[in-house]
C-alpha cells in the first residue's frame, strides 16, 4: 500500500509539474505572439493609413461630385457614365494608353531578351556593358525625360542638329500628333531596359547545361535550341516580366508630364495623367476617382486574362 501511495504521489507531482511546464509554455507562447503583433503594427498601421485608406476614400470619391472650390454631393454613378457616354477624353486616354501598352510589351521583351542573349556570354568587358544599360533605371525619371527633351528640341536639339548636318530638316518630334507617342515609347524603353534584362539574365543562367549539350550532338541550330530550349525553360520569367511590364505601361506618367505635357492636343493624354489633369489643374476629385478605378479594373482584368491563360504557354506550370 506505502509503494502504491508513494507512486500516486510521484504520479501526482509530475502531473502537476507538467501542468505548470506547459502553462508557462502557454504564457511564453501568448507573449511572443503579442511581440509579432508589436514588431508587424508599424507596416499594419502604414499599410491601413497610406493604402488602404486612401483606396477607399477614392471609391467612396468616385461617387461624388467633389472639387476644392465647392460641396461634395453624392451623385450615384453618374461619373462612370459620364467617362463611358459623354467624355471624349476618356476615349482617347483609353485608346492612347493601349497603344503605348500594345507597341511597348513586345517591342521592351524583344529588346530585353535580346541583350539578356548577349550578355551572357562571358568576353571581356561585358560588365561594362551591364552596368551602362542598367544605370538608366537608377536615374530619376524627371531628368531622364528633361534630358531627352532636350535631344529632342525642334530647333536646337541634338537630333535635329545632327539632320542638319546632312541637309535634312528634322521634324517637331514633341509637337508631331504621329511622333509624340513614338517619342515616349522609345525614351520609355531606354530607361526601363535594365530590370528585365536582369531578370533575364538570372533565367538563362538558371538553363541546365546539358540540355544544350544534348542539343548540339543531335545537330541543331541556334535558332532552334533558343525556341526549342531556351524559349521553354524560360518562360516562367517571360510571364513575370510581361506581367510587371503591361502594368507598368498602363501607369506611365512622369516622361509623358516632362515630354508633352499631353499633347499635342490630347495625343499623349494616358490614364494617369488624365487623372492627375482631371484632379488637380480642373479640381474634379471625383470624377478622377472615378478614372483611377476604371483603370484599376482594366488592370485587373488583363491580368486575371494572362494568369488564366499561362498554363497553355509556361513550361512547369501544372
Amino acid at each position: 500500500m506505502e509503494r502504491v501511495t508513494q507512486y500516486e504521489n510521484s504520479l501526482t507531482v509530475q502531473v502537476m509539474t507538467s501542468k505548470g511546464i506547459a502553462k508557462r509554455k502557454s504564457k511564453l507562447t501568448q507573449r511572443e505572439k503579442w511581440y509579432g503583433f508589436l514588431f508587424i503594427s508599424p507596416m499594419v498601421i502604414g499599410y491601413v493609413l497610406f493604402l488602404l485608406g486612401p483606396i477607399i476614400a477614392a471609391l467612396t470619391m468616385s461617387f461624388t461630385n467633389w472639387s476644392l472650390i465647392k460641396e461634395r454631393e453624392f451623385i450615384g454613378f453618374a461619373n462612370y457614365k459620364r467617362a463611358f457616354f459623354e467624355d471624349p477624353v476618356f476615349w482617347d486616354t483609353v485608346w492612347n494608353s493601349f497603344y503605348f501598352t500594345i507597341v511597348f510589351v513586345p517591342l521592351n521583351i524583344i529588346v530585353t531578351l535580346g541583350l539578356a542573349l548577349l550578355l551572357k556570354e562571358k568576353i571581356r568587358g561585358i560588365n561594362f556593358f551591364r552596368t551602362a544599360i542598367f544605370t538608366p533605371v537608377v536615374t530619376s525619371v524627371v531628368v531622364w525625360a528633361v534630358v531627352w527633351k532636350y535631344i529632342f528640341q525642334t530647333d536646337n536639339g541634338l537630333i535635329n542638329s545632327i539632320l542638319k548636318l546632312f541637309g535634312i530638316t528634322g521634324p517637331a518630334w514633341l509637337y508631331d500628333l504621329s511622333l509624340a507617342m513614338p517619342v515616349i515609347i522609345f525614351v520609355t524603353l531606354l530607361k526601363g531596359l535594365g530590370i528585365n534584362m536582369v531578370i533575364f539574365l538570372a533565367a538563362l543562367n538558371e538553363v541546365p547545361q546539358m540540355y544544350y549539350e544534348a542539343a548540339q550532338i543531335d545537330g541543331a541550330s541556334r535558332w532552334k535550341v533558343f525556341r526549342n530550349v531556351t524559349l521553354p525553360l524560360i518562360t516562367p520569367s517571360v510571364f513575370l516580366v510581361v506581367i510587371i511590364t503591361m502594368i507598368g505601361s498602363l501607369k506611365v506618367f512622369g516622361q509623358i508630364y516632362v515630354l508633352t505635357g499631353g499633347g499635342p492636343g490630347t495625343s499623349t493624354y494616358v490614364f494617369v495623367y488624365y487623372i492627375y489633369s482631371l484632379a488637380f489643374k480642373e479640381y474634379e476629385f471625383g470624377y478622377a476617382s472615378a478614372i483611377a478605378y476604371i483603370m484599376f479594373i482594366i488592370i485587373l482584368i488583363l491580368t486575371m486574362i494572362q494568369w488564366n491563360v499561362r498554363r497553355k504557354w509556361v513550361h512547369h506550370e501544372q
